[in-house]
Formats: C-alpha cells, structure tokens, sequence
C-alpha cells in the first residue's frame, strides 16, 4: 500500500506558516461572534461569526492541505452531510445512497427530502456499481462501508457517474484524507466525520467537505451560512490540535489492527471476518491498490446476539461504545441499532493505540468465555 511519503509531515504543519518573531508558535481559538465592521462590506471575510470564522478558516486551510481540494468544516459528520444532500439536491432529482451503510444518512434523506420530492434509492454497497446511473443526480457512497467494510472502486465509479451528468460524493471517514484520497481518485465530494479518527480523542463532533470544483463548494458554502450549521471555535481549535498526531495514531492503530484481525481471521468462535488487509476478504485487491492503508476498523460475526453480547460485556479494555476512531479500542453489536439485513452477532471493532498485546489478551479472554 504506496504512501505518500510527505504526508506524515504535511499533517503535521498543516495551517501552520513560518512564523514572525513574538507571534505564538500555534494557533489558538478566536472567542468572537461579531467583528469591527465600517464602511463596504465588500472584501472584508470577517463580518459576522456565522459567515467567516479566523478558527474555522485555520482549521479548513490544513484539511484542504490533506484534502488536496477546498474543504469547509460543519459541526458534526451528520451536518456534513445534510449538507451535501441538502444543498445539491432539488426535487424531482434521485439520490442513490447505500442501504447497509451508516443508518442515519438514510434516515435523514427519507425523514426529509423525500417529502420536499427528492427520489431515494437505496441499495447494498456492492451493487452500487451495477445501478443505471442515467436518472441519478448525486451517488452518496461509504467506501469502505460501516459496518461491513465493502470497498468500491472509486476512480471506475467515478467514470461511470460522470458519463451520465451526475455527482460522486464519498463518505471518508472509515479511513480520513490519510487513508484514501477521494477527490484524487475521482470524486466530487470528500466528507469526514471528524468526530472519527480526524480528531481521535472522543471529545469533539465535528465534521467536513472538500471539493475541488467552485461551483459545488460555493453551494456547500451558501448552505451553512442561510442554515447556521456552524461548529464553535473551540471545538474547531481542538481538532487542530488532534490533526497533528493523525498520522502517528493511524500508524499505531492500523498495525495494530492487522495483528488483531490476523488472530480473529483463525479463531474458531468467529464465523466470519471483514478486514480490506485480509488477503482472504473480498475487497483486498481493490483496497490494496485505492487505499493507502488498511484501516483500523474490523466487523466480525459471533453467529448470535447472545455471543456478541457476551463478547462486549466480558472485555476489560474495549469500551462498548457508538463510535470508532478514538485512542481507545471501542466495540459495539450494530444490529442493536435495528438496522436491517445486519447479523445479530456482528461486532463492529475500532482499534485503537494501546499495546497490541493487550488488545489480543483481552480479545482472547473474552472469546473463551462463549
């Protein structure tokens, strides 16, 4: 898996310059919601707190940086993408969106636009490539996907989309600008929930979008100042300062899910496995030459909620917990959710950067438990 070899240090300076003597070494958080304002407006950024933001505009000139594209930053995952799907979005146009991805994106576009007459289509990741594009507008794809962690070839849907007149935005989350570089391969959009492993110390929800086309970013941007959906200043200055360590943290948190998923993979108890760095898991080849890495999250089926239960409740390390991406390994049964045609024994696994061997000691103790 080819990595760029200057984004451990891109990561780590992004939003940072040189610097002039007596100017502070990092940037900190602007508390202000309104500006000194005389005369035209004109050319003047800082108006008013929900237009412009000096914090925001740090925070999105380093993801840009990452990015590789124009990035705007919202104040959780799911505002990122109401906004995609809000402002791109008119009615009688067709959305395709995955039906076995993250549950509130569907619930979103069939709570509220399918009653303003945007059309929903919804299906399984992997037949998402296979879908007549003709009548399609935007194509909402999570690759890998959450939970199962199906892999699509972004560059030849990407193709595929545009032949046709319509948009390719790409959920990202599952593996950050670090992992697999969406506008790069293709795409029109790039999302995060930063709330994720942008951040990764399970403190902040936050979210953005990146594009390289000035038409879709000044719809995404006209969207969040008539919405409002904005993020503080002191969350945006906290995600800053988790984007420094990204790299480090993915570095630890990918070999050491690896390790882990190489245990589960021969482990009697498990009845199957999804990891894209798994030799033997249908998206390895596509993942192998998409992805930088192989990412730090893992499902695994234990057959029966009773399992999967007993699994959670007899770990030591692992938090159960609804999210993935933090310094702690955290563990949950999604099916708990009631999202449909999902395993009652599936376990969605985030690794996190404690010591591998502690990981699997605590993996292995609960597992002779069932």
């Amino acid at each position: 898996m080819k990595k760029d070899k200057h984004q451990a240090t891109r990561v780590v300076h992004s939003g940072m310059g040189k610097g002039n003597n007596g100017e502070p070494f990092m940037p900190g958080p602007v508390f202000a919601s309104t500006f000194h304002l005389s005369g035209d407006t004109k050319g003047n950024n800082h108006q008013y707190a929900r237009h412009h933001h000096p914090t925001w505009e740090t925070l999105e000139k380093s993801i840009s940086e990452l990015e590789q594209g124009k990035a705007l930053v919202f104040p959780s995952g799911m505002a990122a993408i109401a906004a995609i799907l809000t402002s791109l979005l008119k009615s009688g146009d067709t959305v395709l969106i995955p039906n076995d991805g993250y549950h509130t994106t569907r619930s979103f576009t069939e709570t509220f636009l399918e009653k303003f007459g945007v059309n929903i289509l919804a299906k399984p990741t992997n037949e998402i490539p296979n879908v007549n594009f003709s009548q399609i507008t935007l194509v909402f794809l999570e690759t890998p996907s959450n939970p199962l962690l199906d892999v699509i070839d972004i560059s030849k849907l990407a193709k595929k989309i545009h032949a046709k007149g319509g948009l390719l935005a790409v959920d990202n989350t599952t593996l950050t600008p670090l992992g697999q570089q969406p506008l790069a391969l293709g795409a029109d959009i790039s999302m995060c929930s930063d709330t994720k492993a942008m951040n990764g110390h399970s403190d902040v929800l936050m979210g953005h979008v990146a594009t390289k086309k000035p038409d879709l970013y000044e719809s995404l941007l006209t969207w969040r100042k008539l919405s409002g959906s904005i993020p503080g200043p002191m969350e945006a200055w906290l995600l800053q300062r988790g984007l420094a360590s990204l790299d480090m943290r993915l570095e630890r948190m990918v070999n050491n899910a690896i390790e882990v998923a190489n245990y589960l993979n021969k482990h009697p108890a498990i009845v199957s496995i999804r990891y894209p760095g798994l030799p033997n898991d249908p998206s390895y080849h596509i993942a192998k030459n998409q992805m930088r890495n192989s990412g730090f999250v893992i499902s695994f089926d234990l057959g029966t909620k009773k399992n999967a239960d007993k699994f959670l409740q007899n770990t030591s390390l692992i938090y159960e917990a609804t999210s993935f991406g933090g310094m702690h390994t955290m563990a949950e049964r999604r099916a708990r959710w009631g999202i449909d045609n999902l395993s009652k024994g599936l376990v969605r696994l985030s690794v996190g950067c404690e010591n591998v061997k502690d990981i699997l000691q605590d993996i292995s103790s609960s597992l002779d438990l069932i």
